[in-house]
């Protein structure tokens, strides 16, 4: 055992669990990349500055949440919290939108760090896919991001998730909002740090957690009903393309997030089935959140899925993913001449993109048989001395236990055809 452990509220991904996670990962990229979204890379850390500016300097994220450190140049760096800010960073440098062909489409995949109470469902070290739509002002754009989540989450054969939706307003009708839920919000029985978030973001108030916070909440003036016709004309966009996609959604007044760049539309995936952490992923609307960080107006919108949340969502539902098997074939060699030889047919049933594993170390037949069980192979091909002899090989299925003797030089194709 290492004298090392893995740090307070991370985790190790390890066979076969770390299957189902890149299964996850595929389903949620697979709508994407036959939606025209490129692939983008963005590194682990950026400028503290970025996410104090773009996610918002009053919410928890940057306040608590943020893992920093000082580079021996003296810089400000942060691993990254979040991806959108990342991206639209990385999009604004690469002038991707100056190539003609709005929106710039991207999605993503990688792992997030923020320093939160550990519980099961909420890390310190976490893993999305993500997905922003850069430069566009269209409900449709909003629309097909909800369709393509939807898509996702159902192809896992996830069914007990609800999309919340909201609208948070613009910047023409948002500040008439703000100041009657200023004058609400100053009325209440709150502490110190939640009286300061009135005056920076009092939205933040909403998206409280706290019963005694929510019991006070009761009777909050809501955004819905301060939204200007625009918006409003916006909103029942959106909401017509999903009802006409067949994707059910509920209307969530109260509906904030933790983030402060959200404009106009903004979303939740939540399963009733995970308990306290029942988000598995959201997003929205950031038409402003281009000029925040120093780049031209970009109206974008976007969206993040937990990758871990959405494992435990499959364990709730009782699923179980079609899995390919990791091993197909296992080679069993006993003696050196077999070794060669047999080692020189699992490199060609590779090549021809069978999955083949082989019994190292020079063990006897029944720890390599163990082995070969463990692997989950379907067949076992075995061979020794007088096999070799002869011309042959024995091939094992491993489901029915019947064997039979295989010409050597005819063992691959056989292979192909029994896996096909």
């Amino acid at each position: 055992m290492s004298t090392f452990k893995a740090p307070k509220g991370t985790y190790d991904l390890i066979p076969p669990q770390s299957a189902a996670f890149l299964a996850v990962r595929e389903a949620i990229a697979a709508p994407l990349r036959s939606s025209g979204y490129g692939y983008i890379e963005t590194p682990g850390f950026e400028s503290v500055e970025l996410f104090a500016r773009g996610v918002g300097e009053s919410t928890d994220i940057v306040t608590k949440e943020m893992y920093t450190l000082t580079t021996k140049g003296g810089s400000e760096l942060a691993l990254r919290p979040e991806g959108t800010a990342s991206v639209l960073r990385a999009a604004l440098e690469a002038n991707l939108h100056k190539l003609g062909n709005l929106p710039v489409k991207l999605w993503y995949s990688g792992s997030y760090y923020r320093y939160e109470r550990p519980q099961k469902g909420r890390y310190r070290h976490f893993s999305q896919v993500g997905a922003e739509a850069i430069g566009a002002e269209d409900p449709a754009l909003d629309a097909e991001l909800i369709i393509l989540a939807d898509q996702a989450y159902r192809s896992l054969g996830l069914r007990n998730f609800r999309i919340l939706l909201n609208s948070l307003g613009d910047k023409e009708c948002r500040p008439v909002y703000r100041t009657a839920l200023q004058d609400f919000l100053r009325g209440l029985d709150l502490d110190e740090d939640t009286r300061r978030r009135i005056d920076i973001n009092p939205l933040r108030v909403l998206d409280d957690k706290r019963d005694d916070v929510q019991k006070q909440l009761v009777g909050a003036p809501l955004l819905v009903d301060y939204l200007c016709d625009a918006c409003r004309a916006y909103h029942d966009e959106v909401r017509a393309l999903i009802t006409a996609a067949g994707v059910v959604y509920e209307d969530d007044p109260r509906l904030v997030r933790g983030l402060d760049y959200y404009t106009r539309t903004t979303f939740e995936f939540v399963h009733d089935g995970l308990g306290a952490q029942s988000a598995v992923g959201g997003g929205g609307r950031y038409d402003g959140l281009s000029e925040m960080i120093g780049g031209p107006s970009l109206p974008s919108v976007g969206w993040a899925l937990g990758v871990d949340r959405t494992v435990l969502a499959l364990e709730a539902e009782g699923i179980t993913l079609e899995l390919p098997p990791a091993t197909s074939v296992f080679a069993v060699p006993l003696g050196e001449e077999a070794r060669r030889v047999l080692f020189a047919t699992v490199t060609e049933l590779r090549r021809k993109g069978v999955a083949a594993d082989f019994s190292y170390g020079g063990r006897g037949l029944k720890s390599a048989m163990k082995s070969a069980n463990r692997s989950g192979a379907r067949y076992t091909v075995v061979a020794g001395e007088r096999d070799l002899a002869e011309g042959v090989v024995q091939l094992k299925d491993m489901e029915s236990g019947e064997q039979e003797a295989v010409a050597l030089d005819a063992v691959v194709d056989k292979l192909r055809s029994l896996l096909a």
